[in-house]
């Protein structure tokens, strides 16, 4: 669970409020009813809650506020690391006045005692972090599951150096800070045509080798 948590948090943490659900609803998804399920649907209503107030959508923003706190009672002031203190008073005043604490920057998620940010992330969160960045910035997110698996293999064999775990890398540290509706899109643009381009390569070799056999 580490990965997905440290992942949506980050993307949380970066501005990027409607994209953070599908960093934990992947694993989500696949988790039996107890409390992991309950923290992760929490998390994703509490940042679906933040999200609605970026539209305006006062009601929402309160219907989501409400439910996310059912589904985090219960757990403490903190579970698997997460501070969930200062995400329940911001659920409760949201819940109240949603367009006046609306209007503020909500407040970071904090893993193991202080916000994580993208650029914090190791490869394993990282490499979740890309497909869920890649999709929600309209990039070629097959393209972007290829570069991590290829990047994952790469650093199995001992290449540290390879060229996908390095633009990767790249991609998800240069979305840092930029968030929801920022029109500043650095060097992704350049990043992810590289990682295309070795994408393809790596798959033509492969293809020319299963053709040997």
């Amino acid at each position: 669970m580490d990965a997905h948590l440290r992942a949506g948090s980050a993307i949380y943490n970066a501005g990027y409020y409607h994209a953070a659900h599908d960093a934990w609803e992947e694993y989500w998804m696949g988790l039996s009813a107890g409390p992991d399920k309950d923290f992760l649907q929490g998390l994703i209503q509490f940042t679906a809650a933040v999200y609605h107030t970026t539209n305006d959508n006062w009601l929402g923003a309160r219907k989501l506020a409400d439910t996310s706190q059912e589904y985090l009672d219960g757990l403490g002031e903190r579970y698997r690391g997460v501070d969930l203190s200062t995400v329940r008073y911001h659920l409760r005043a949201l819940e109240r006045d949603p367009e006046r604490v609306g209007s503020a920057p909500p407040p970071q998620i904090e893993h193991d005692g202080r916000p994580v940010g993208l650029d914090d992330l190791d490869f394993e969160a990282t490499g979740v972090a890309a497909t869920v960045l890649a999709e929600d910035l309209e990039y070629d997110e097959g393209v972007f599951e290829r570069g991590v698996e290829y990047a994952r293999r790469d650093l199995e064999d001992g290449n540290q150096t390879s060229p996908f775990v390095s633009l990767v890398l790249d991609f998800v540290r240069e979305s840092q800070g930029t968030g929801e509706g920022d029109s500043d899109v650095d060097h992704r643009d350049i990043i992810a045509q590289r990682l295309g381009e070795h994408v393809d390569r790596r798959r033509s070799r492969e293809a020319d080798v299963d053709g040997l056999f």
